[in-house]
């Protein structure tokens, strides 16, 4: 065991003895560097997404453009805020507020690197270990959340409004997922401190030991930071901006800033837990010194650099899923799948440490019967639902030449209320047949006519022809 560590691998011996002064330069260097990785991620998107358009993307401001995203915040600073007449003022102002800290705060208990020594005292690079630390991440996570929702809900809008449910319901559906994701990683590391499972990848990571749940946690960031193709909250084909369509200067400006962080955010949690952290790829760790000192720092972004990249290329490549299929595969195929994968992991770890059996065996033993039963899964032929027996709503035609239809007591017409939503025909549901579109809840009243004959209509009139 490396001296100034914990039994378990955790730094948290090495990091108690840091100075108030070392706390603090470490607070002002994740703060700042997460503002240049998220100026970083802005060119970079624009750059990635312009090449995979034929187009060049930022490259005017500065080399390459690198100093557009500047550009575009000094814009958002100096910006008149609006705050709508029917807004919650405060909660209005808070909402942005309580998505950018809590983003910020996440980045704390990641370990970039390695234990090196910073003016001459020995520490790691990390702000804090907590024993448990990936949940503090998710918990905090969590609460960021609640700014974009309380956002929605106090701009006094409709749009906005189904924009925060929507993120309401993503929040509920993928983090349970991606709380699921985190158990198998528990159950091997024996650990919750995110330094510690970094030193216990160090004979292999954990992505080649824990495919299905880096698989889920991947699919869950994407929905849990709202990105393309899972950003409905936001979607502007149908709500026209989401939860920040009532939002300028920079209170949005955080909420583009919180959504980076968070980008960056879940990129380094699934680098901590999956792929070895700050440790480098093989072959390269066989290299003596290459997982020592500053050099640790190279390994963390360059994985979280993949990650980004893997973030941007499918918002370039993949177009918006409907809702319904959003919620489906959060809660009918991500959940179960989580759930089987656990108690796939529990049964392993145990045949491990109560029989003699190898790894091999036992894998051979307990993957044989899942590997068999998902290829029935698979092949086993699906029932097609005939339209013939789809229960469908009666609705009455007026040009329908039979007239109305029959009831089962022989009287015309039907006593059932009416639909809601017409007859499907299949699984994809039709609009509503007897849609009113809203009045818009700020439009202004329009002034009542003036009646003719009346000395206001005379003088009216009287006011036009002059």
């Amino acid at each position: 065991m490396n001296p100034g560590l914990a039994p378990d691998g955790s730094v948290a011996p090495l990091l108690a003895d840091d100075p108030i002064w070392l706390m603090a330069l470490k607070a002002v260097a994740i703060f700042v560097m997460l503002l240049l990785l998220t100026l970083f991620a802005i060119w970079f998107e624009r750059k990635v997404v312009g090449r995979m358009q034929h187009r060049p993307g930022p490259n005017w401001n500065g080399p390459w453009g690198m100093l557009q995203s500047l550009a575009d915040a000094l814009k958002l600073i100096f910006k008149e805020g609006m705050i709508p007449t029917r807004a919650d003022k405060v909660v209005f102002v808070a909402a942005p507020i309580m998505a950018a800290i809590p983003a910020f705060l996440v980045f704390s208990i990641i370990p970039i690197g390695g234990p090196v020594s910073i003016f001459g005292e020995q520490t790691a690079l990390q702000l804090t270990d907590l024993s448990v630390g990936v949940l503090a991440a998710f918990a905090l996570a969590s609460i960021g959340v609640y700014g974009i929702v309380l956002g929605g809900w106090a701009s006094g809008s409709t749009y906005p409004l189904l924009g925060g449910l929507r993120s309401a319901a993503q929040m509920i559906s993928y983090e349970i997922a991606m709380g699921l994701s985190f158990v198998a990683v528990f159950l091997y590391s024996g650990t919750l401190s995110t330094s510690a499972i970094v030193n216990q990848q160090e004979g292999g990571w954990y992505v080649w030991l824990l495919p299905v749940s880096f698989v889920v946690y991947v699919i869950s960031m994407v929905g849990e930071t709202n990105r393309a193709p899972f950003d409905l909250a936001e979607a502007e084909g149908e709500l026209v901006g989401g939860f920040n369509t009532e939002y300028s200067s920079m209170r949005f400006g955080l909420f583009f800033l919180a959504e980076y962080i968070n980008l960056i955010n879940v990129s380094a949690i699934a680098t901590t837990l999956f792929l070895g952290g700050w440790r480098a790829p093989w072959p390269i760790s066989a290299i003596p010194g290459v997982n020592e000192g500053w050099f640790t720092l190279l390994w963390f972004f360059a994985k979280v650099l993949l990650f980004m990249f893997f973030f941007v290329w499918i918002r370039g490549s993949l177009p918006r899923i409907r809702y319904d299929q959003f919620m489906h595969l959060g809660w009918k195929v991500m959940v179960p799948v989580s759930l089987l994968w656990i108690a796939l992991v529990g049964t392993l770890r145990v045949l491990n440490r109560t029989t003699d059996l190898t790894t091999v065996e036992t894998m051979a033993w307990v993957g044989g019967p899942v590997v068999v039963v998902l290829l029935i899964a698979l092949l086993w032929p699906q029932r097609h639902r005939d339209t013939d027996e789809i229960d469908e709503v009666d609705l009455d035609d007026p040009d329908d030449p039979d007239g109305p239809d029959e009831d089962r007591d022989g009287r015309g017409g039907s006593d059932r209320p009416p639909a809601v939503v017409g007859p499907t025909g299949g699984r994809y549901p039709v609009p509503p047949l007897d849609l009113v579109v809203p009045v818009p809840p700020r439009r202004t009243p329009t002034r009542p006519p003036v009646p003719a004959g009346t000395a206001l209509h005379e003088k009216a009139g009287s006011d036009v022809v002059s």
